[in-house]
């Protein structure tokens, strides 16, 4: 189970990149000074990829609680 545990830890890992770059993105987006229609597209460009990364950051999350439980 030990495999499971590192897995996990590289799947949720992977998410949390994810979610740092969402946050880059509009960051980076509201700096600029964008209008708000371009800056709600961005979000809007932008949520979906959170939404996936969170649930990417989620998942690896559950594997390493039931690698550990195996385990």
């Amino acid at each position: 189970m030990e495999v499971l545990i590192w897995l996990g830890a590289a799947v949720s890992l992977g998410g949390l990149v994810g979610l740092v770059w969402c946050i880059l993105t509009v960051w980076k987006a509201r700096r600029a000074g964008q209008s708000d229609t371009e800056l709600r597209a961005t979000i809007q460009r932008v949520m979906p990829l959170n939404t996936g990364a969170l649930f990417l950051s989620v998942l690896g999350l559950m594997m390493v609680v039931v690698g550990i439980m195996l385990g």
